[in-house]
């Protein structure tokens, strides 16, 4: 698997992407957060000291030679929400409310947090457009996914061949048993689609969140697709985990941004 290291910071990264652009998935490890944010924490408001978060951060930023300053990032509300940016959030200012980000900026940085739920990364290199997004259960059955592309045609004038999408690490089909509340929705969005992505174990039905956006992706025109078909459940040595952790765990980082 392509995971790297930078000093104690450890990534992962998709191997399509070109090089004309700087992203990473980051583990778990190499931070300052005590348990049981153990301990590259980059979430706040969950228990963990700011002072933490903040160092963690900088660590991030600076395993992959970007500037903490030129963060771009937003308060996730499981929507489908876009927000183009122009240029770095400004210090102390309060993040905007989406769960999908894009820019066309060399000097800003995308950054979002995860812990279970899907990271969605997007190049454009013909246009020069790079993008992130947060698809948690909600929203995949709301269709972020659907909902990036259309967002990069409109603003952008991206075409869906053009278009790169990666899958980043989330939890798996194996672990995310759902109830009927989240099989009715999932249906209802699906259609005859549906019952590949609520697979039976036992009694139960777990949903397929990588497979559900691959889809949503495809029907929107996307054909280059890459997943990193790693589940946060599967390896906490590696990912937090709301899920398995019982919400007692941090989160996640994910960074993209187009190179000056």
């Amino acid at each position: 698997m392509p995971f790297f290291q930078e000093d104690t910071i450890r990534y992962f990264q998709f191997q399509n992407f070109p090089n004309s652009i700087t992203h990473a998935v980051f583990t778990r490890q190499g931070g300052v957060s005590p348990a049981p944010w153990t301990s590259l924490n980059l979430g706040g408001g969950i228990g963990d000291e700011l002072a933490n978060v903040r160092e963690n951060r900088i660590r991030t930023f600076t395993a992959l030679g970007r500037d903490p300053e030129s963060v771009f990032d937003l308060w996730q509300v499981h929507g489908t929400r876009a927000v183009f940016a122009s240029k770095p959030r400004q210090p102390n200012v309060h993040e905007d409310k989406g769960d999908l980000i894009f820019t066309d900026n060399p000097n800003v940085t995308l950054f979002m947090r995860f812990a279970d739920c899907t990271p969605l990364l997007f190049v454009d290199s013909s246009q020069g457009i790079v993008g992130i997004a947060h698809a948690g259960w909600m929203g995949t059955v709301r269709g972020v996914a659907t909902a990036a592309i259309n967002a990069m045609q409109e603003h952008y004038d991206s075409k869906p061949e053009n278009i790169q999408v990666a899958i980043g690490p989330s939890i798996g089909p194996d672990h995310y048993e759902v109830g009927d509340n989240v099989i009715q929705q999932v249906r209802a969005a699906f259609g005859e689609d549906a019952e590949s992505l609520l697979q039976k174990v036992g009694e139960r039905r777990h949903f397929d969140m990588w497979a559900a956006n691959r889809i949503q992706l495809e029907r929107a025109g996307v054909t280059q697709i890459e997943s990193a078909n790693i589940c946060t459940a599967c390896h906490l040595d590696d990912w937090f985990s709301h899920r398995v952790e019982k919400g007692k765990t941090g989160r996640f980082g994910a960074l993209i941004a187009l190179k000056g």
